[in-house]
C-alpha cells in the first residue's frame, strides 16, 4: 500500500511538472527550462518500482509527449554548449562546461566496461564503430574516443547537417579525433550497405522517441548489420522512463539480448546490449540432403565474437540482468 501511495504521488508530481514545461514559449535554455528540468530529473531519479504498462491511458499520453520534450529540450541544451565550446581555440578542453559532462563519463566507461564481455577476449577494441544520434554535442563518441577506445574509427550518424558542422567543429583542433571522427549526415533508414563495416552500433537513446519509431530502426539495422556485431542500445527503468523510451528484449528481433544494466546512480540510461544474429545458409551435404545452419554455429570457435572476458564493475552501482 505504501509503495503504491509513493507511486501516486510520483506520478501526481510527473504530470504537474509536464504542464508547467508544456506551457512554456520555449524550451532553450533559460532559467525556467534549467529549473523545470532538473526538477523532473530529481523526481524521476530514486528507484521505483513503476510499471508502464499498467499507467492509465491519460498518463501514459502525457509520458509520450513528455518524452518528446525532453528530447527537444536536450537537444537544444546541447546545440547551445557546442556553440559556447565551439567559441573556444581548444574545445575539448573546455567539456566541462557543459552540465552533464559528468554524466557522460560514468555512462561512457560503464559501456566501455561491458563491451570487452562480449566483443573480444583477445583485448582487440572494435576498428570501426558506429554511433546514431550523435547529435551537435557528440559527448559519447568524443569520451570514449579520448579514454577508452583510442584506436578506433568513430561514424557518427545524424539527420542534422547543422548538428553534424558544430559537432565536426569541436573535434576539428584536436589532431586525433579530428582524424578518427567521422560525421555522416543521413537518415539511418536510409543506410543500408555500410551498416555492415562496423563491428559496433550504438543506438541513442532519443533515436525513435516512441516505442514504433525505434522499433523501425532495430528492423532496419537487424537488417544490414553484419552477423555477429553488436548493438548497444540506451533505454530507461523506473521513473525514468518518464525521460527515454523503454526498449524490451521482445523488440529486438534479430538480435541475441546478452545483457541488460540498470544503473543505480545518477546516470538516467539503462544499456542494452545484443548481438545480431546470423541468416540461417543452406548447406548441401552431398547426398541431397538440405540443411539450415546458422553462420554463427559453423564459425570457428576461436572466432572473436564468440570469445567472452570476466566484467568487472568499477560504479559498483547497477543492477545487471544477463540473459
Amino acid at each position: 500500500m505504501e509503495s503504491l501511495q509513493r507511486e501516486i504521488i510520483l506520478i501526481e508530481k510527473v504530470c504537474e511538472i509536464y504542464h508547467k514545461i508544456s506551457k512554456l514559449d520555449s524550451l532553450k535554455p533559460s532559467e525556467d527550462v534549467d529549473s523545470l528540468f532538473t526538477e523532473l530529473v530529481r523526481t524521476c531519479i530514486p528507484p521505483s518500482s513503476i510499471n508502464i504498462a499498467t499507467l492509465p491511458a491519460d498518463v501514459q499520453e502525457i509520458r509520450s509527449k513528455l518524452i518528446r520534450l525532453c528530447g527537444e529540450a536536450e537537444g537544444h541544451l546541447e546545440a547551445h554548449f557546442s556553440a559556447i565550446l565551439g567559441s573556444f581555440p581548444n574545445p575539448l578542453q573546455h567539456l566541462n562546461e557543459f552540465p552533464y559532462y559528468s554524466n557522460y563519463l560514468k555512462l561512457s566507461r560503464l559501456e566501455f566496461d561491458i563491451l570487452p564481455e562480449h566483443y573480444s577476449a583477445s583485448g582487440q577494441a572494435p576498428k570501426h564503430l558506429a554511433f546514431v544520434g550523435s547529435g551537435p554535442m557528440p559527448l559519447s563518441s568524443i569520451v570514449l574516443a579520448s579514454y577508452h577506445l583510442k584506436d578506433t574509427i568513430f561514424h557518427n550518424y545524424d539527420i542534422d547537417s547543422m548538428a553534424n558542422s558544430m559537432a565536426s567543429h569541436l573535434v576539428s583542433s584536436d589532431p586525433d579525433l579530428s582524424q578518427r571522427m567521422v560525421f555522416h549526415t543521413a537518415n539511418i533508414m536510409g543506410v543500408t550497405d555500410e551498416l555492415k563495416e562496423y563491428d559496433v552500433i550504438f543506438l541513442a537513446a532519443l533515436v525513435g522517441m516512441d516505442i514504433d519509431e525505434k522499433v523501425k530502426v532495430i528492423d532496419h539495422l537487424a537488417k544490414y548489420m553484419a552477423p555477429g556485431a553488436l548493438l548497444m542500445l540506451r533505454s530507461a527503468h523506473g521513473a525514468r522512463v518518464f525521460l527515454y523510451p523503454v526498449v524490451d528484449a521482445q523488440q529486438l528481433q534479430g538480435f541475441e539480448v546478452l545483457s541488460v544494466f540498470h544503473p543505480n546512480d545518477d546516470v538516467i540510461n539503462s544499456v542494452v546490449i545484443s548481438r545480431k544474429i546470423a541468416e540461417p545458409v543452406t548447406i548441401d551435404d552431398g547426398y541431397n540432403h538440405h540443411h539450415e545452419w546458422r553462420i554463427d554455429s559453423i564459425m570457428p570457435l576461436s572466432c572473436k565474437y564468440c570469445e567472452f572476458k570476466t566484467f568487472n564493475d568499477p560504479l559498483g552501482q547497477m543492477k545487471m540482468i544477463d540473459n
